[in-house]
């Protein structure tokens, strides 16, 4: 229950303040060009990367992107911009 009122609360301050919602709620926040480029804000550190598959860690779960011929162009504590052929984007609850 405390639960449940934490998030309407964080809502309700979000609404009030005009605040963004991945900042509130601790979100991911992702922009893909096409299928070229992902930049993902707000993670949690690198699990995984290979050419074919990174996985974030997040505030509740996981990130997964597959594709082909990735490779990592920016990547700092919280941000990473990947470049290559992105075919899905999946969240886990892992």
């Amino acid at each position: 229950m405390a639960k449940k009122w934490g998030q309407q609360m964080k809502r309700w301050i979000m609404k009030s303040m005009d605040l963004p919602e991945d900042v509130m709620m601790d979100l991911p926040r992702i922009t893909m060009i096409g299928q070229l480029h992902i930049y993902i804000e707000n993670h949690r550190g690198l699990l995984t990367f290979s050419d074919k598959e990174i996985r974030l860690l997040l505030a509740q779960g996981q990130l997964l992107v597959k594709g082909d011929s990735f490779v990592i162009k920016t990547i700092l504590p919280e941000e990473i911009l990947l470049e290559g052929k992105i075919d899905q984007v999946l969240y886990l609850d892992k």
